[in-house]
């Protein structure tokens, strides 16, 4: 057999195995049974003359044959199922697709309350799944269709990859109503006096607030770190902590908002996404509503 004459699934098997690194998974992905995923990997490596797949503790890991084809075979199953989209017309009103998003808990926290609307109004049927991937892996999931989009600060470069700004907000101050510290203007020597809450989803690191702290060769005291900031605001609203966040969240709480007595660059959220969904008038139709919406209200 040769290359030309392989069968096409048989390609989706080998890109379905190289990201799951395991048959029965790749077996439900792929909605068949697990002895068809073998019998295809079999004729995989008569094919190409290799193991293509190792059978480790880890799970099947490949071969350096099959790492030097597996991005070519990606791309071209990526392409094939973008030409057959752009054949398709995409109705909002009528369509029941599922846009995938990597998202972190502030990005969330920013996009949805607009976007969900949106959804209600034009796009009754279609629905949204948001989970946060790791920045080292959002190449391989968005050339893979795994993700349709990511909202990212624009730390992700890759030729692959297109993005847009799509936020831009000020990071402000909160406190209860009737804080001790309300009674006069904040500055720094107040602010640094007080005790916060960051919100992270990591376990360590600096943020905003604190890397522009740190040009200053100061640093707040962080009593508590959480990784939600519905959670941050609500111990807020009844303790003496202070949390910084971007306004237009701050606006959502009934908390006392307060400018920052020293500069910080604003948040900067962009929409990624891969080129090869460019002509694909599903992608298309999300992501002119995104930056329609957010150039009208932001």
């Amino acid at each position: 057999m040769s290359v030309k004459r392989c069968d096409l699934n048989l390609f989706l098997v080998f890109d379905t195995i190289y990201t799951e690194r395991n048959l029965t998974q790749s077996a439900k992905m792929l909605s068949i049974t697990q002895p068809a995923v073998s019998n295809a990997l079999a004729r995989l490596r008569k094919l190409f003359n290799d193991e293509l797949f190792v059978r480790t503790a880890r799970g099947m890991q490949p071969t350096p044959v099959a790492d030097s084809i597996a991005q070519n075979v990606s791309e071209a199953l990526s392409l094939l199922k973008t030409s057959v989209l752009e054949r398709e017309d995409f109705d909002p009103k009528l369509s029941e697709r599922i846009f995938q998003f990597s998202m972190t808990d502030l990005a969330e926290a920013l996009v949805l309350p607009r976007l969900i609307p949106l959804f209600e109004e034009s796009a009754p049927h279609v629905s949204l799944q948001s989970y946060y991937v790791k920045r080292n892996e959002l190449v391989r999931n968005l050339s893979r269709g795994e993700l349709d989009f990511a909202v990212d600060v624009p730390v992700v470069e890759d030729p692959q990859l297109s993005h847009l700004s799509l936020i831009k907000d000020d990071y402000v101050c909160v406190l209860r109503h009737g804080h001790p510290a309300l009674t006069e203007p904040l500055t720094l020597e107040r602010f640094l006096q007080m005790q916060h809450i960051h919100v992270s989803s990591r376990r360590k690191g600096l943020g905003q607030v604190d890397l522009a702290l740190l040009k200053l060769d100061v640093e707040r005291t962080i009593k508590l770190r959480v990784q939600h900031y519905r959670v941050a605001a609500a111990i807020v609203s009844s303790t003496e902590f202070a949390l910084c966040l971007p306004r237009f969240l701050a606006e959502k709480y009934d908390l006392a908002i307060l400018p920052l007595p020293f500069e910080v660059p604003q948040l900067d959220l962009h929409l990624y996404w891969h080129r090869q969904s460019d002509s694909d008038s599903a992608h298309r139709w999300m992501r002119e509503s995104l930056l329609a919406l957010f150039n009208a209200e932001g």
